[in-house]
């Protein structure tokens, strides 16, 4: 009898910035490869939400921080090869990340290259085909959930709702 191995749950960023009726989103190479992907990492603490891990990943890798949006915009599965030499399959669940503010300093500075593309640029460099998938089906629709994510957020400040910077939003918006 065979057995299904378990998935393992990751979270990423997709640090954005509106140009117009477009959007840029910000790309960073792996540590190891220097394949293009996006902030992502594991959530370690069971206690932090996901979207929380997803917005640390995104300061610690890539030095951006900003307005969160607590619904994934999407998700994608890849399988990982461990240091151990086996593979795990891991899925990944995109938060947008509405960018703020670019750090001089972060953690990871000198480990990662940056860059801002398109999205439907993105969806070309990056290696992983569910990403590339996920970030060409955002580029299809225009950005659509991002620009449904820019309007949640800017109703949760109008409100003037304790917590502005963070807005729940359908991944189908």
């Amino acid at each position: 009898m065979f057995f299904q191995p378990a998935s393992v749950q990751q979270v990423a960023a997709l640090p954005f910035v509106p140009l117009g009726d477009r959007f840029a989103v910000l790309l960073v190479t792996s540590r190891k490869g220097g394949r293009w992907l996006l902030p992502k990492g594991w959530p370690l603490k069971q206690s932090v939400p996901l979207a929380e891990a997803a917005s640390g990943e995104a300061a610690e890798e890539a030095g951006v921080t900003g307005d969160l949006h607590e619904a994934p915009l999407g998700s994608y599965s890849y399988a990982k090869a461990m240091p151990e030499g086996y593979r795990v399959r891991c899925h990944v669940f995109v938060f947008p990340l509405l960018v703020r503010q670019h750090r001089l300093d972060w953690p990871e500075r000198g480990q990662r290259s940056l860059r801002w593309s398109g999205l439907a640029e993105a969806a070309q460099l990056v290696e992983d085909r569910g990403l590339a998938k996920l970030l060409g089906d955002l580029a299809r629709a225009d950005g659509a959930p991002l620009h449904a994510a820019m309007r949640a957020l800017r109703a949760d400040e109008a409100a003037g709702v304790a917590g502005a910077g963070t807005a729940a939003i359908s991944p189908a918006s």
